[in-house]
């Protein structure tokens, strides 16, 4: 199967651990790929919910997914600040329907005042005894939760002082009828 090349739109799908649909972005559009990275952007996009509920995003978003890492990382372009919202998950996988992951509960969100949060501890904890999760995938989930703080704190990845920008202008190049520069106000 033949990867999407910059420029091209794609579905993300997640999923929970027992395979159910959990939600869908519709259009993310791909400004970056190489052999274990994927990087996107999508700018009020339509998201459907496991129970058929459809809404659409209110922002830009830029998004990284790592084929070695148990974590993704959605950067929210709001107008009061950056924020982030990391899911700990299972690496992607793509086919020709989707980029796809598993979502394991547990969130990282990141306020633009740059104050961090762990979110769905409890849900987490239900999810492991409902689903099976196991020692293994636990073990890892934990490490995982780790390393994403360490990458925060020591700005690695999406979250460098200049990735937002750098990604965003490459979307807004890539969709030249796209006039508004959120980053850049203009």
């Amino acid at each position: 199967m033949a990867l999407p090349k910059e420029g091209d739109y794609i579905a993300v799908e997640s999923y929970k651990h027992d395979g159910q649909l959990h939600r869908k972005w519709r259009d993310t559009m791909v400004v970056k790929i190489e052999k274990n990275i994927i990087i996107g952007v999508n700018d009020r996009t339509l998201i459907t919910e496991s129970d058929g509920r459809k809404w659409v995003s209110r922002e830009p978003a830029i998004v990284y997914f790592h084929k070695k890492f148990w974590f993704n990382v959605i950067v929210m372009l709001r107008p009061e600040g950056t924020a982030y919202y990391c899911n700990l998950a299972s690496p992607f996988v793509i086919d020709r329907e989707a980029l796809k992951y598993i979502d394991y509960d547990l969130d990282v969100k990141i306020f633009p005042d740059g104050e961090k949060r762990l979110l769905d501890v409890d849900e987490y904890a239900l999810n492991k005894k409902r689903w099976h999760y196991g020692e293994e995938i636990d073990t890892i989930l934990r490490g995982s939760t780790i390393e994403l703080l360490q990458w925060i704190d020591n700005k690695r990845g999406p979250f460098a002082p200049d990735f937002a920008k750098i990604w965003y202008d490459r979307y807004t190049d890539l969709k030249p009828e796209y006039k508004h520069n959120f980053l850049k106000g203009k």
